[in-house]
């Protein structure tokens, strides 16, 4: 038996109402905007990221943004767009994309949940950790871009070797 199906009895729950618990238990800052939606504080290295998990009956999907504010210079907003395709390129799941309205970096993802499935507790932390992982990983990559003004593949190296743990 899954670790979530020993605290859930799954098909009677809603996918935020799993999301809330969760929220809980790590002892985030949490708001339930609504049946379908959630959105917490979630603290990292570099900041505090917003992290909305929104659910669609229509189109059965989870849907995360995890975003933390951004404003960079106007003049290296184009670094910025290069930046952001490169970065993108290397993950596998989800996707970053600047609102400019808003002056948030966004990274996306859904979990497409057809024929009346429930995300398990599992599928919702690996959706938050990677989000918040991700966000921990590039946001030097975009920091160094734009008020940097260092070129791009310096500030990608960074990132990458990262991934590899430290000394």
């Amino acid at each position: 038996m899954a670790f979530s199906e020993t605290f859930f009895d799954l098909e009677d729950l809603h996918p935020i109402d799993i999301v809330q618990d969760m929220a809980a238990t790590q002892e985030w800052e949490f708001d339930r905007i609504g049946e379908d939606q959630i959105s917490m504080a979630v603290e990292g290295q570099w900041r505090t990221y917003s992290v909305t998990l929104a659910w669609s009956d229509v189109d059965e999907t989870l849907r995360l943004i995890c975003s933390f504010d951004m404003e960079p210079p106007v003049h290296r907003m184009s670094d910025l767009y290069t930046a952001l395709n490169e970065v993108n390129d290397n993950c596998w799941a989800g996707n970053f994309t600047y609102w400019a309205d808003q002056k948030s970096m966004v990274f996306r993802y859904g979990l497409i949940l057809t024929g009346g499935q429930i995300p398990s507790l599992d599928q919702i932390d690996t959706m938050i950790s990677t989000a918040v992982l991700s966000s921990e990983r590039y946001y030097p990559v975009f920091q160094v871009v734009t008020w940097g003004e260092q070129d791009l593949k310096p500030a990608m190296q960074v990132a990458i070797a990262a991934a590899y743990g430290s000394a």
